[in-house]
């Protein structure tokens, strides 16, 4: 079973396929869909609340493989237009072509390899990780699942990973009211918080204006729709301190592994003591590595559960251990439907009739996990200010939901529940 876990509705404009016009097509609004109830939570629909679909009523059943479908719908037409920038890897997950990550190898290992056809591209230690990754092209003619099996017999001690793409997860449902950024900061915006967040996604507009700004993808830093939505939402949390790292650009490979990588690396140097990553991927051990030296530097990763669906297979990187998993939820406290699934689930935010900005500054309307992540971000960014244990001072503001205590559905609560919402 193919296993990327995104719903692909929010692509950043212009940032997958500047030359075509697939982001009009992958841009689909949940209720273009035909989700019963959308705009409903998943409450509504569920007999019972189990974990993956063999909890799920038979209406939401039906409807969690329709998201599944159409997920590899759009990934199957994003392949089909980019055949020579991607290919599937050996789990049938969609990565830049012809490459693969390796960690970790001995010099007989990557000789080894060079002897049966593979390539150096380039040898690196990563800005901020100290994390050393060989990335290699495949042999002529070898598909990316079979250099992958290749690799993994001639280099059996290295970590070996294909660039696994990965993708935005919310939709921009409409404009909102016309309200300027000051207004619209005033309506919800908490006390100051000047812990450094770093955010990883596309570009920002020029609505708002970060500390430092980097591209990692060709034509980055872009200015898109949901790198600008993530960013406003921070700032009307009050975040002031906002680095940005761009891995898609005009990129049709954009979101790959080894950008988010690089970027992650970059955060770190910079002093971010937050990185929010409103992404979602399959599992890629490269990318985990990097996550585990972020996070052994003292920084907090904040990660969406995406918006595959209840059936979806677990997203990455919220399934990463020590990452903090954000869910959704709608204004009436229900989990929404499309809300995907991870490993473990920490937190949940508003994810329905959210308000930012677009990357024109013009405020819209949103939906999707994506949106809930900042909201958490900002939170754990200000509780981190305060010093001490910052999930105890989260857990202690978190609004119980669903079974009392921690539960796989809405995690330890509720943050941010006022939030974003249209003033």
């Amino acid at each position: 079973m193919r296993k990327p876990a995104m719903f692909l509705t929010a692509m950043t404009c212009g940032a997958l396929l500047a030359a075509t016009p697939l982001f009009a097509q992958l841009q689909t609004p949940l209720g273009n869909i035909g989700l019963p109830g959308v705009g409903r939570g998943v409450g509504d629909i569920l007999d019972t609340a189990g974990e993956g679909i063999s909890g799920l009523g038979e209406a939401a059943q039906r409807e969690a493989s329709r998201l599944l479908r159409l997920r590899d719908q759009q990934l199957g037409r994003l392949l089909r237009q980019n055949r020579d920038l991607i290919e599937r890897d050996e789990n049938g997950d969609l990565a830049r072509r012809g490459e693969i990550l390796l960690v970790g190898p001995t010099r007989g290992e990557i000789d080894a390899l060079i002897e049966v056809g593979f390539s150096t591209i380039e040898e690196e230690r990563v800005e901020g990780l100290d994390l050393r990754i060989v990335r290699l092209r495949v042999p002529n003619g070898l598909g990316l699942a079979r250099a992958e099996r290749l690799a993994r017999r001639l280099a059996p001690l290295a970590e070996i990973a294909p660039d696994s793409l990965h993708w935005q997860s919310g939709s921009l449902a409409g404009r909102g009211a016309a309200l300027p950024m000051p207004a619209l900061m005033a309506a919800t915006a908490p006390s100051r918080v000047d812990t450094p967040i770093g955010i990883i996604d596309g570009a920002p507009g020029p609505a708002v204006r970060p500390i430092g700004s980097k591209g990692f993808a060709r034509g980055a830093p872009l200015p898109s729709h949901h790198g600008s939505a993530i960013a406003s939402l921070l700032s009307s949390q009050g975040a002031r301190r906002l680095w940005v790292a761009d891995v898609y650009g005009s990129d049709p490979a954009g979101g790959n592994a080894l950008a988010i990588v690089r970027a992650l690396g970059w955060l770190a140097s910079s002093g971010c003591k937050v990185v929010t990553i409103s992404l979602v991927g399959p599992r890629n051990i490269v990318l985990e590595r990097a996550i585990a030296q972020a996070q052994r530097r003292g920084i907090v990763v904040v990660a969406a559960v995406g918006n595959d669906g209840p059936a979806a297979s677990p997203a990455y990187p919220a399934s990463y251990a020590k990452v903090v998993a954000v869910t959704g939820v709608d204004r009436k406290g229900r989990a929404l439907i499309e809300a995907g699934r991870a490993l473990h689930i920490d937190y949940a935010a508003p994810g329905a009739d959210v308000h930012a900005l677009n990357a024109k500054g013009k405020p819209v309307r949103l939906r999707g996990t994506s949106f809930a992540t900042p909201l958490v971000a900002a939170r754990l960014a200000g509780a981190l200010a305060s010093g001490g244990d910052w999930q105890g001072r989260l857990d202690r503001e978190a609004r119980d939901l669903g079974p009392r205590g921690p539960d796989k559905l809405f995690g330890r609560g509720l943050l941010c529940e006022g939030c974003a919402a249209k003033p």
